[in-house]
């Protein structure tokens, strides 16, 4: 399923889609996403508690997933070096928005590395015609990721985290057109270059591993496995 034409990162709002109040510091409130009547994709909103216990579904549809939420002010990020190492989060940002069918398997596996990492959490897992999409929430900044599950073989794994570990190390390279025919060796003592890739990624759980899916509400958090298409 491609969903180039239907999803990209979604920012969490900054106030209530019904009454346009500003959400407070710390606030409980309610993500969701809806089927996207104009595309074959969904469209994000975000509630206050009271508005998503009083909403009409005859008004604004039935949605396709929601899930609780903390509020957090947004807070201005650090401008990013064009030479520095893309980070597993920046480069899942990247392939997500980039929605090659080739880089879905890699989406994958990052998405599952962050979610042990902590920094994304699965808030709902939906078995489409197409098959099946976890919805993944950043747990700071409340960016909503949609990443299918493309029921990479166990024997497949590996493979696909050597392609992750490429991927990594060929965003550090930066802006630069031309490579050299040879990398310059490095003299017995230096140190290695700052932008130079980590040694490993952290390995995915196996993909017969499983996992209950959380009630509706929030999400209790908890260390993360791959779940098998059943």
């Amino acid at each position: 399923m491609a969903l180039a034409e239907s999803w990209h990162i979604r920012s969490r709002a900054r106030s209530c889609s019904v009454t346009d109040r500003p959400f407070e510091d710390g606030e409980t409130i309610v993500t969701a996403l809806f089927p996207d009547p104009e595309s074959s994709g969904y469209v994000r909103k975000d509630f206050s508690v009271q508005e998503w216990k009083n909403r009409d579904e005859e008004v604004i549809g039935k949605p396709f997933s929601f899930w609780k939420a903390v509020y957090h002010v947004p807070v201005a990020g650090e401008k990013k070096d064009a030479f520095r190492r893309e980070s597993p989060e920046e480069l899942l940002r990247r392939l997500v928005e980039e929605e090659e069918d080739h880089t879905e398997n890699a989406r994958y596996i990052l998405a599952v590395m962050l979610e042990r990492k902590k920094v994304l959490r699965e808030t709902d897992t939906q078995r489409t015609p197409n098959g099946i999409l976890r919805v993944y929430e950043h747990r700071k900044l409340g960016d909503v990721f949609i990443v299918r599950d493309p029921d990479i073989p166990l024997s497949e794994v590996e493979r696909v985290q050597d392609e992750v570990m490429i991927l990594l190390e060929q965003s550090s390279r930066g802006p630069v057109e031309d490579e050299p025919a040879e990398p310059a060796a490095t003299a017995e003592g230096e140190s290695a270059p700052e932008n130079a890739p980590d040694a490993e990624i952290e390995p995915p759980p196996s993909s017969t591993e499983a996992k209950e899916l959380p009630a509706e509400g929030v999400v209790e958090e908890e260390e993360s496995a791959v779940k098998p298409a059943d």
